[in-house]
């Protein structure tokens, strides 16, 4: 199940609230997030709590500082709204220059930001361009075909491999 956009809850957001909780302390704080369980997340958060004296029978309620607080729906009682709705943002009018194009005020500088290099960096990945220039063909290996298309002739001592025309004339390619 997921939570709607148009759920009461999301009014109540950023408002001081008051949370009244099984054990009846009563919690109010600086209301930012639930869920579909009810559980609430509240920021500078006090307790109140009513102890009782045994023998005046007298009430007195304690306070308590408790800062930051995720509370399980399943002890919540009542929800209160304790503080304003909807109030604007201290800083909102810092806001209204940049609606006007006259941006943000303060210190600060904009620029682009870098996106890659503009280039290979010496020293850096792989071999140098030197390295990786083309070369001059491979020469061919005794008994393959020459550039031309003719067959080189076995080494001195060796014999005529089969297949290849024997004799003086095959010796050297082009004569």
């Amino acid at each position: 199940m997921s939570m709607s956009k148009k759920s009461k809850m999301f009014q109540f957001v950023n408002c001081r609230i008051r949370v009244r909780i099984q054990d009846n302390r009563v919690l109010v704080g600086k209301f930012l997030a639930f869920d579909r369980h009810m559980n609430l997340v509240l920021a500078d958060t006090e307790e109140y709590r009513s102890i009782v004296s045994k023998g005046n029978k007298e009430e007195k309620e304690e306070k308590r500082t408790l800062g930051l607080v995720l509370l399980r729906g399943e002890t919540v009682l009542t929800i209160t709204i304790d503080g304003a709705l909807n109030k604007p943002p201290p800083n909102a009018d810092r806001f209204k220059q940049h609606e006007k194009g006259q941006g943000l005020p303060g210190p600060g500088l904009a620029s682009g930001a870098a996106r890659g290099l503009s280039g290979p960096v010496k020293g850096v990945g792989g071999p140098g361009l030197a390295t990786m220039a083309p070369m001059a063909p491979p020469m061919p290996f005794r008994g393959m075909p020459a550039p031309g298309g003719a067959m080189m002739p076995p080494p001195p001592g060796l014999p005529t491999p089969p297949g290849m025309p024997a004799g003086p004339h095959m010796m050297m390619p082009g004569r």
